[in-house]
């Protein structure tokens, strides 16, 4: 990665260009720079997948925005700079109680864990949430989002700290997931296993999330940071009645355009509610985005990272 100037970008029909003040780091950043992602832009490229700032312009035929206005924006790339150009349905108003670093931590990772589990998994008050990864940013946003839906909560983490984090979070219970009798801990605590086990690491972690998991339950694939996308035997699906469900909240939103807006509103409606908050874990200038993913990648960070952008006037 090196950091350089590149020329300012203009919006075309149906996009704004944004003057960033924020930008969200998430795990597929580090994918995406590796070219390990599903997403491939040619190379060179600016990275960056989720933005706060204020509209700079606005492209032809764009009616929502107005320059000055206060925003949150995913782009499909761009994010770690001083100008962003941006969809217009893929940009979202922001209120005024919400900072712009919390707001570049909000889109991706609530709205994938609220398409997980409102829309995938359908979770209902009283089931049990099994989230893996608590402490991670995906993790973290659907540990407030299912105790906003009345469900009970545990969370995985690997250390004392990540685990008392997601207490903080809300979570009811916590386990530690490098210990090889975790899911017989999760068993012992719901008493027939989760309803709905969403899974970020994949790898062992999923298969083992087979053993713990309720009849006519739910596990949700999310991602595979542990570097290995694991298979399962599809006898395992049918003696336990239970669903695998993908989580691939980006293509939905390129299929669904209409979805981030409703997905976005029904989030502001609980942040105003006090129902979720938004822990940024670690803030970085934009020269610093190198050392910022590598943070993340050594899971040093609990909660979002976010890169703070000065743009000039």
């Amino acid at each position: 990665m090196r950091f350089e100037d590149a020329p300012k970008p203009e919006p075309g029909p149906g996009e704004v260009l944004i003057r960033n003040h924020a930008c969200g780091l998430n795990f597929f950043d580090i994918l995406q720079v590796a070219g390990q992602y599903q997403a491939r832009p040619e190379f060179p490229f600016i990275i960056g997948a989720e933005i706060a700032g204020e509209i700079e312009t606005v492209g032809p035929d764009v009616t929502d925005f107005k320059p000055g206005d206060r925003v949150v924006s995913v782009p499909r790339e761009g994010g770690f700079a001083e100008y962003s150009v941006a969809r217009d349905d893929r940009t979202f108003p922001l209120p005024q109680s919400m900072s712009f670093s919390e707001a570049a931590a909000f889109p991706v990772v609530y709205q994938t864990s609220w398409f997980a589990l409102d829309y995938r998994a359908r979770v209902e008050p009283a089931e049990w949430v099994l989230v893996h990864a608590g402490a991670s940013g995906v993790g973290l946003a659907a540990i407030q989002i299912a105790k906003a839906k009345g469900a009970r909560v545990i969370a995985t983490a690997s250390t004392d700290e990540k685990r008392a984090f997601c207490r903080e979070q809300g979570a009811d219970e916590t386990v530690d997931y490098t210990q090889p009798d975790w899911p017989d801990r999760i068993k012992k605590i719901t008493g027939r296993g989760a309803d709905v086990i969403l899974d970020v690491v994949g790898g062992d972690v999923f298969t083992l999330s087979t053993k713990c998991i309720a009849p006519d339950g739910r596990l949700l694939v999310v991602g595979f940071t542990s570097g290995e996308i694991p298979k399962i035997a599809a006898n395992r699906i049918l003696l336990k009645n239970m669903s695998v469900v993908g989580v691939f909240w980006g293509r939905h939103l390129d299929e669904h355009p209409r979805y981030g807006s409703e997905a976005h509103s029904a989030l502001l409606d609980l942040y105003q509610r006090g129902r979720i908050q938004i822990p940024v874990g670690a803030k970085f200038p934009l020269e610093d985005a190198p050392k910022a993913l590598a943070a993340l990648q050594a899971r040093q960070v609990s909660g979002k990272a976010v890169l703070e952008i000065i743009t000039p006037s």
